[in-house]
Formats: structure tokens, C-alpha cells, sequence
């Protein structure tokens, strides 16, 4: 066995021992998160807020040394700013942990209940999921989110970020770690895994009986590694192949506008438009208005180019299948032309990502339609894609958006980070 591949094998084995010993550890204080009151929860949210904005200085130096890594490593300027945090930033991130204090503790909420014929009193209460894992990208923001969100809901915190980013998330959950110890809590509530090699993701999403959750959050290959992977329960907040349909009776300003808000608001997301379906009855003028549109804000449009050419659209980009099922995430569209709201539903069905499909119309008919048929978790009607997010719904603030169908679909939020269980107070009663 050659010296390297022994070294490799002995980090694998460290680092499988350290995810095992966390999340066990994770699971035997999981019980003492899980009982917190509100107002302690809320108290240390405050206090870690308050506390990230004071070591501020820290987090800076840490995160430059992940930055310098990454321009060496040729990470793209889009990651790079993903990854790049300032003291404007970090008081975002802190005042995120400020906005999870004030929504409505979930744990303890009656969700239906009754008294049986036998005198029984039943109800069925929210508790806490337990050790929640987390999985995710080169955003150390995220690090912060997960904490606040699982601690409000009860929950212990397993993350695993992404190697790109491993300076500033130690420093992140060591400060997190610190202000759970000045409130004599185990600082095992938060607890940040090894990332240097892709081993330890499987360790992690396979520890059944010390892990009850994993959420993956970030693009597809991690997302489908995660889920295709993985042993415990997992939620999958998934990637946004988001469509936007034009119909021949919408308004056709309001649908460029909403359009463009979708595309251009900000690409990077997982709501953003991905796709323009123009209905074929749509006149070449209005379908022609579209894509300018689209190219005027920047957007570069993909599309079958003997299709947009017929109604007089240049600089068109060819599309491959891969333009139709993927997420751009840049400013890049797919532009296709559909045999109407049936027309639409199919192409939808076909590539959609079940996150969020929009449509553009002013027939009351279509519109329910394409709400009936169309199998998403958000589906909006004269409205942007953008609309898909747990702040805009009022929920606050979301871990991500789920595109499957349990335990949770829509924007996460504390609600959805619990379970659920049954109380059964009696006063002696035998079952015959």
C-alpha cells in the first residue's frame, strides 16, 4: 500500500470517527434543546446577534483566508461573492438571527385535539425533529440560518459546509458554541463536521438512530447526492426550473414585467425564471416583444432557433435538452413556443422541477387550469416566480424551499422543522 493511499485512509477513518462522535454527541443533548423555553431561545438569539457584530473583526480575517484560497483555486467571481462576508453582511446575518427571536415559538402548538367517549383528553402537540443535518454550499451565512432556525424549533444543529468556506464557518460556530456555554447550555447544540474530503456527506446522511434529518441545500449534484445517498429521513430543498407561460389573453406588459422581475431580480436563486413559454397564439409582434425584452435587460435567450427566427428574433442560442431541464442560474433563458395552456402544462410536466411555475393570463378558466394540473409546490398566477420565498409568504425566515412532497413542500420555515406527537391524559381508563 503506498504511503499516500494509507495517509488518504487515515483521514477517512478520522474523519468518519469525528462525524459518528458528533452526532452522537448531538443526540444525547438533543432532549435538553427540545424543552427550551421561548424566552430563553429568544435570549440567546439576541445574545448571538449581538455577539457576531462585536467579534465582527474575526469573522472578516477568517472568511479573507477562504476568499484568498478560492481566487488561488480559480472559484469563480459569483462564488467568491457568495462567499465574502463584510461587517454589512455579518449585521445581516445577525439581524436574521433577531427576525427568527420575534416569529411565534412552533414547539408546544396544540394542532387539533378532543376528548374521547371514555374521558381520554387526546391532542396532538408540535415537538422538535431532533438532530437536524445540514448540508450545504460555500455560503457561511447559511451556517448562522440553520443555528437560529433549529434552535428556535428545538433542534441541535449538525453542518457540514463546504471545504471553500471552513475558516469562516469554524469561527462562526465557535462564536455560536461560546454563546450557548454563557448560558450553561451544551455547546454541542451547534456543531460544525469535517469537510476535507466528500466521505464525510455520506457519514453523515447514513448515521441512522444519531442523525432524524438531513436538508441539503445548494445545486443539484449536491442535492441529488444527498438524497440518492442517503439512509436517515431527508428533505429535499430542491433546485428551481422555474417556467413562466404567456398566454395568448395575458396582459402582455404586466408579463413582460413580471418576466424580467423573475429572470433579472436576481438569477443566482432557486425561484428565478428559468424558462418563457409564449402561447402560439401570442401574435409575432407580442412574441417578439418578449425575447427583446429579455435581451434589452441582458439576458442571453436559448431556444430552438428556427422557431424564434420565424417570428423575427436574432441572436437566439440554440438549445440542447440540457437548456430545458436545468437551472441557469445566470442571466441566461429557454424560450419556447407552446400550443397553448395544454401546451404549457405538458412542457411543464415534462421538465419542471416541481418548485414554483407561473402563468400570465386573464382568463379566470386557464388560470385554474394550469393551477389544477400543474404539480408544484408554488404555482403562481399573474405573478412573479420571485414571490416563492418564506419571507414574502409571512412565514419569516426559511431553511429552503422543498419540492417534495413530506414531511414539508413550499418554503421551510420553523413549522415545518417539527414533528408532531400525541397526548393521551387519562384518569385510569382500560381499553376492553
Amino acid at each position: 500500500m503506498s504511503s499516500t493511499l494509507s495517509k488518504d485512509l487515515d483521514i477517512r477513518e478520522i474523519e468518519r470517527a469525528e462525524v459518528l462522535a458528533k452526532a452522537g454527541a448531538a443526540k444525547k443533548v438533543a432532549p435538553e434543546i427540545a424543552v427550551l423555553g421561548t424566552g430563553i431561545k429568544n435570549e440567546i438569539l439576541h445574545t448571538a446577534a449581538d455577539t457576531l457584530e462585536k467579534r465582527a473583526a474575526e469573522i472578516i480575517a477568517a472568511n479573507a483566508l477562504d476568499i484568498a484560497a478560492g481566487r488561488q483555486a480559480g472559484m469563480e467571481a459569483s462564488l467568491i461573492d457568495r462567499l465574502s462576508l463584510d461587517e454589512s453582511r455579518i449585521v445581516g446575518i445577525a439581524n436574521g438571527l433577531r427576525q427568527v427571536a420575534a416569529l411565534t415559538d412552533p414547539v408546544g402548538e396544540v394542532l387539533r385535539g378532543h376528548v374521547m367517549e371514555n374521558g381520554i383528553q387526546m391532542k396532538q402537540i408540535r415537538v422538535p425533529l431532533g438532530v437536524m443535518g445540514m448540508v450545504y454550499e460555500a455560503r457561511p451565512n447559511v451556517t448562522v440560518d440553520a443555528f437560529g432556525l433549529a434552535l428556535k424549533s428545538g433542534n441541535v444543529a449538525l453542518l457540514r459546509g463546504s471545504s471553500t468556506a471552513v475558516n469562516s464557518n469554524t469561527i462562526l460556530v465557535e462564536i455560536l458554541q461560546d454563546v450557548l456555554a454563557s448560558f450553561n447550555l451544551p455547546r454541542e447544540a451547534v456543531q460544525l463536521l469535517p469537510c476535507e474530503t466528500r466521505d464525510s456527506v455520506q457519514d453523515l446522511i447514513t448515521a441512522r438512530g444519531l442523525v432524524d434529518v438531513v436538508i441539503p441545500r445548494g445545486g443539484a449534484g449536491l442535492i441529488n447526492a444527498v438524497v440518492t445517498g442517503a439512509t436517515v429521513p431527508t428533505i429535499e430543498t430542491g433546485t428551481g426550473n422555474c417556467h413562466f407561460y404567456i398566454d395568448s389573453e395575458a396582459n402582455l406588459e404586466q408579463a413582460i414585467a413580471m418576466l424580467l422581475n423573475g429572470k433579472t431580480r436576481r438569477p443566482s436563486v432557486c425561484n428565478a425564471t428559468e424558462t418563457a413559454l409564449l402561447d402560439a397564439a401570442l401574435s409575432d409582434s407580442d412574441k417578439l416583444a418578449v425575447v427583446r425584452a429579455l435581451q434589452s435587460a441582458a439576458v442571453t435567450v436559448h431556444g430552438r432557433v428556427d422557431e424564434l427566427t420565424a417570428f423575427g428574433a436574432t441572436d437566439v442560442v440554440e438549445a440542447t435538452e440540457t437548456d430545458w431541464d436545468s437551472e441557469y442560474l445566470t442571466m441566461d433563458i429557454a424560450v419556447a413556443v407552446v400550443d397553448g395552456v395544454d401546451g404549457a402544462i405538458e412542457h411543464i410536466t415534462k421538465y419542471s422541477t416541481q418548485h414554483t411555475e407561473a402563468i400570465a393570463t386573464k382568463n379566470i378558466e386557464k388560470a385554474q387550469r394550469f393551477a389544477d394540473r400543474v404539480d408544484a409546490a408554488a404555482i403562481m398566477i399573474n405573478a412573479s416566480t420571485a414571490f416563492t420565498d418564506g419571507e414574502q409568504y409571512g412565514m419569516g425566515a426559511e431553511i429552503g424551499i422543498s419540492t417534495q412532497k413530506l414531511h414539508a413542500r413550499g418554503p421551510m420555515a420553523l413549522p415545518e422543522l417539527t414533528s408532531t406527537k400525541w397526548i393521551l391524559q387519562g384518569t385510569g381508563q382500560t381499553r376492553p
